[in-house]
């Protein structure tokens, strides 16, 4: 059999095709969240190197001087011990051409004595003292030299070995500068494969334990939001402890909740269906018997004058309560139309309907007021307490009573200012912890093997439309004890003085 849904898609597409051309695809892992976090592990590995680029570039340009004022001060010493007072040009030209130097000085006992010299500059642009430059200085000047520097004269000194003597250099710093800008050059790249080698094993291993999971769980999602009635649908967790397999499992346990409740509803919708058109025959029925009923009040027999009314009254309330099926499921129940009604008569009523024979072994007690006034609906009032003592009468008919005791199902109410207080209380079994765990929810808070627990949820619908409440009251003693609280409604000032 074809349904609708299969006449309604196009020849040769299933509607399952058409779900899933419907579902929104997945972005691509590099320019998902998986991709934004490689571009960010290579920003900031970036980030990193910058900051150990700046100390490294520090170290190698006071290395790279140091070097070179060693070289000099080997050279120096030399000259220095050397008997002519003036070294050839020749030998001054190699001697500086070794060291890259332009001046070459030497500082001994107090004295400065220049031991070569080519092409002296007019002026000296910056002056080291390698001895006495701080860490600040150092990072400061390295920056400096790499940025701005090229073609400035540089005036450099500091101690040989451990002595007291002093090597003075004078030099450009186009080849310090040239070698820092390779050494940042070698430094960059070897910067940018450590991140980039980084990113991607973090790529990797976040894409296999976070990002694949979360792909599954949105794919799960998705597909089950498109055709939630599918058990195939229902995600299926790994084996795995970690915090995405525990929101797994947790994801499949929610579909699966899901899915009863979706199949419970679909059930009860089909039950509304049915019980519609159940209602429709049962007021017809009902009808007849109304009409009939009505004759009896015309017999002239004592006792059928004495049941005639009841029986009447109950005809009435089916009649209304036939009324009312659909509108309970479809959406609620209708609103209370309050009156002032004697609680006494209605509990009266609740009685007549139970039926209860002497010799069944249940005794109903009333402790009611006869002038004890309710502001409720007669109607629903009436469902509530009859819902309330008849799972009392189910209950108390399914148990052995107590050695001394009978049977009892006690009825009493009190008014305190505006609110008056109902109390149903049996001396039956009480109730199982599973239905006080379900208390007044359809379809499992049932005291009773095969019940529903519709009674109960019924009863606390009609009594929160009040504005009241309904709860179970723990009791020292075996048995069950509901308390129903109804509170008056407010009147308004004008109406209070019409009164008065």
């Amino acid at each position: 059999m074809t349904d609708e849904a299969d006449l309604s898609a196009p020849a040769g597409k299933a509607p399952a095709q058409e779900a899933d051309q419907r579902i929104e695809p997945m972005p691509r892992r590099l320019g998902g969240l998986s991709g934004r976090l490689l571009w960010l592990t290579v920003a900031f590995i970036m980030l990193a190197e910058i900051l150990i680029f700046i100390p490294s570039i520090s170290v190698m340009r006071v290395t790279w001087l140091r070097d070179r004022l060693d070289t000099a001060a080997a050279a120096g010493i030399v000259i220095d011990g050397l008997q002519s007072p003036e070294l050839p040009r020749e030998v001054q030209n190699d001697t500086l051409l070794a060291t890259g130097t332009k001046v070459l000085a030497l500082r001994k006992d107090g004295t400065s004595r220049l031991l070569a010299a080519i092409d002296v500059p007019p002026q000296v642009d910056e002056t080291y003292d390698l001895a006495h430059e701080t860490m600040v200085q150092s990072l400061r000047n390295a920056l400096d030299t790499l940025f701005l520097g090229g073609g400035r004269v540089m005036r450099v000194f500091g101690p040989i070995g451990e002595t007291d003597m002093i090597i003075e250099l004078v030099m450009t710093d186009d080849a310090l500068r040239k070698e820092m800008i390779g050494f940042s050059k070698l430094m960059f790249a070897i910067s940018l494969l450590i991140s980039v080698f980084t990113a991607v094993l973090i790529y990797l291993s976040i894409n296999k334990m976070m990002i694949s999971p979360i792909r599954r769980l949105t794919h799960s999602m998705q597909l089950f939001s498109e055709r939630p009635e599918d058990p195939q649908r229902v995600f299926k967790p790994g084996r795995a402890r970690g915090e995405l397999e525990v929101a797994g499992r947790h994801l499949a346990a929610m579909q699966t909740e899901l899915q009863r409740t979706l199949k419970q509803q679909k059930n009860l919708a089909d039950l509304g269906l049915a019980v519609s058109k159940i209602n429709h025959d049962m007021r017809n029925i009902l009808a007849s018997a109304q009409l009939m009923s009505d004759r009896l009040v015309d017999v002239e027999d004592p006792m059928v004058r004495s049941f005639a009314p009841k029986l009447l009254r109950t005809i009435d309330r089916a009649v209304g309560y036939t009324s009312e099926v659909l509108s309970y499921g479809q959406a609620s129940e209708a609103a209370p139309r309050r009156r002032r009604l004697k609680l006494a008569e209605l509990c009266q009523d609740v009685k007549d309907i139970l039926a209860l024979e002497p010799e069944g072994g249940i005794e109903f007690v009333e402790q009611i007021a006869p002038d004890l006034e309710v502001d409720a609906d007669s109607e629903q009032l009436f469902r509530v307490i009859h819902n309330l003592c008849r799972n009392a009468v189910q209950a108390l008919g399914q148990a052995e009573a107590e050695e001394g005791q009978s049977h009892r199902i006690l009825l009493t109410a009190q008014r305190v200012g505006t609110v008056v207080s109902i109390i149903v209380d049996d001396n039956g079994p009480g109730m199982p912890q599973k239905a006080r765990e379900n208390l007044f929810a359809a379809f499992r808070g049932s005291a009773r093997s095969g019940g529903t627990g519709l009674g109960l949820a019924i009863a606390r619908e009609l009594v929160l439309a009040h504005g009241g409440t309904i709860a179970l009251v723990e009791k020292p003693v075996r048995g069950t004890q509901f308390r129903i609280e109804i509170p008056d409604r407010p009147v308004a000032l004008e109406e209070y003085r019409a009164r008065a």
